[in-house]
């Protein structure tokens, strides 16, 4: 998960991220030097009152307005970039429902006691014991891996019934880790947007448009160009508001009468959080570019507590386009071809290419001691002519992409020591990112070494060695391949034996940071005493995660965050109210 000097020279310095512009620069260096929501801040009038404040437009911020209006409790959604959506516009938005009503009208068992032992299983190995009470999570891990096994069924039943998400129920498509003893249930807790295409691939635009539409209807306004800047408190500690900047400086107070919601995302765009907090290089990632870990810096003055900061939801990505900070860069859900695979810069092919996207990526992250570096940092894709006719796709952040699309991070040469040549020349160009990676002297000789003993195996069709496509969700995301009748193991085919050749640079990235402020199953941000900062929520990847490093399945992001959000929403909605 991310980075040290690694991670994204190319990304702007910003001592934290808050903009300070014009009227407001008095209250964002305020926030900076950590008071903000002062007593006499907060006795200034609102230009604007709700009961609810939402700070980010993304599924966590609209489901959490809905969900508290449908309580009777209006809201506001506050949105820092120029358009709604944020990550959740760029997702696939599977949603990862445990026990859901599809399941159960289908026979599909999902018993409690399992899906905890499941979740605890990954979130914490080292500590797991299946004869424990709480199976070696703590207390507020436990109860938080309940609450999405209690509300993330009601939550997305309650959308789907209001019309605010619609949904198909895949009852075939399998959890991560569909093989372990612990998951009675290893299919049938995804669901997605029933108006998504048959691949499943646009499902976060469908979601989005289908919500805001829906929020709108129910009167909730969505404001977009407001960056938070402040959180506001009355003399009591309660906060009870925002000041909120738009692009030309000018700030606008939000009076809340009952909560702010943040739902702002996580720090994947912030290199010194990232360097800071993150267990291992990364290059930035595919969240929406907004997402900077602006609720760490305006939550921390607060005394909140910060948990799960060392983790990431993971994934492969390019490293042009992560460098470029490209807006549309999407992370490597599929590892598409047969005739395909991955070497290190010593020609050395060390991985399963097919391995889950979260896994994968934290396989880049080995430190070799002796020799003082992450030989793994950037991997080298190459596939032949034949993959690229016949696996090209330009979903799930494949490499392998049609002709005529963005194929900018694509090296292609006629033989192996011309790409050879050319991988070295591209590594060249982004030396000063990656700590001077560039190829082993003999790297085409053990390039080719490890071309033939991966067509030896390939011509088996076994994996002996990295065991590629033994796994039930290897091959569901094995993508497009050429029929072979009769083959076993549809994610292998020998590399060809003559060019063209293909190759790409691969860097480990992050869907999103799952860490920040510390909640509880409620939503309530809590403080170092573990107390409810009143009048503060936090949901989705701008708060802690109980997942600690695990990727439980498809949609384990999108889940939680729904039923959190349904919980959030409602409770807020209840809260008494206060006046500034």
């Amino acid at each position: 998960m991310s980075t040290s000097h690694h991670g994204g020279p190319a990304e702007p310095s910003r001592r934290h991220f808050i903009r300070s512009a014009g009227a407001g620069t008095a209250a964002v260096a305020a926030t900076a030097l950590g008071v903000a929501g002062t007593s006499a801040a907060a006795a200034t009038a609102f230009d604007a009152e709700y009961d609810l404040v939402v700070c980010g437009s993304g599924c966590g911020g609209l489901a959490t307005a809905l969900f508290a209006k449908w309580q009777g409790a209006s809201s506001v959604i506050l949105e820092k970039a120029g358009s709604i959506g944020g990550t959740t516009s760029k997702a696939a938005f599977w949603y990862w429902v445990p026990n859901n009503e599809a399941m159960r009208k289908a026979g599909m068992a999902d018993p409690k006691p399992d899906f905890l032992k499941y979740v605890a299983r990954l979130s914490n190995p080292q500590g797991y014991d299946p004869r424990a009470p709480r199976y070696g999570l703590s207390p507020w891990e436990y109860d938080m891996c309940e609450a999405i096994y209690d509300s993330a069924s009601p939550a997305a039943e309650l959308l789907a019934a209001k019309g605010a998400l619609p949904y198909r129920h895949m009852a075939d498509v399998p959890d991560y880790f569909a093989e372990l003893p612990e998951n009675k249930a290893p299919k049938g807790r995804v669901l997605v947007p029933a108006e998504a295409s048959p691949s499943m691939s646009d499902g976060g635009r469908v979601a989005i448009r289908m919500m805001s539409a829906k929020a709108r209807q129910e009167g909730i306004p969505i404001r977009t160009g407001q960056q938070v800047t402040r959180i506001l408190r009355n003399a009591e500690g309660r906060v009870v508001g925002v000041e909120a900047q738009d692009e030309l400086g000018k700030v606008t107070r939000f009076g809340a009468r009952k909560a702010v919601v943040f739902a702002t995302g996580g720090f994947t765009h912030n290199p010194e959080l990232r360097r800071n907090f993150l267990s291992g290089p990364i290059f930035g990632g595919c969240a929406a570019p907004s997402n900077e870990g602006d609720f760490v810096a305006l939550s921390s003055p607060l005394g909140v507590q910060l948990r799960n900061m060392n983790h990431a939801w993971m994934c492969p990505i390019p490293l042009e386009k992560a460098v470029a900070r490209d807006g549309s860069i999407s992370g490597m859900f599929s590892v598409a071809g047969d005739s395909m695979l991955w070497v290190n810069k010593y020609g050395r092919r060390n991985v399963n290419e097919k391995l889950q996207y979260n896994e994968l990526a934290h396989s880049f992250h080995a430190w070799d001691g002796a020799k003082a570096e992450f030989p793994d940092l950037v991997r080298i894709a190459l596939w032949d002519q034949r993959s690229q006719q016949h696996s090209a796709s330009p979903e799930y952040g494949r490499l392998i992409v049609p002709p005529g699309t963005d194929d900018r991070h694509v090296i292609k040469a006629a033989d192996l020591p011309a790409l050879a040549r050319a991988i070295d020349e591209r590594l060249a160009k982004y030396a000063g990112v990656t700590g001077g990676v560039r190829l082993a002297p003999d790297f085409l000789a053990q390039l080719q070494a490890s071309i033939a003993r991966y067509n030896e195996l390939a011509k088996a069709g076994k994996d002996v060695d990295q065991h590629r496509g033994e796994r039930v969700v290897e091959q569901l995301f094995n993508g497009d391949v050429k029929d072979e009748p009769g083959r076993a193991n549809p994610t292998l085919w020998p590399l060809a034996d003559t060019g063209p050749y293909y190759a790409a640079l691969v860097v480990p990235g992050a869907l999103d940071t799952k860490g920040g402020p510390k909640t509880d199953t409620q939503g309530r941000v809590l403080d170092a005493a573990d107390k409810p900062v009143p009048g503060l929520y936090g949901v989705g990847n701008c708060v802690a995660s109980a997942s600690g490093r695990a990727y439980w399945a498809g949609g384990a992001t999108l889940g939680p965050i729904i039923a959190f959000a349904y919980r959030a929403g409602r409770a807020a909605a209840a809260e008494p109210g206060s006046a500034a």
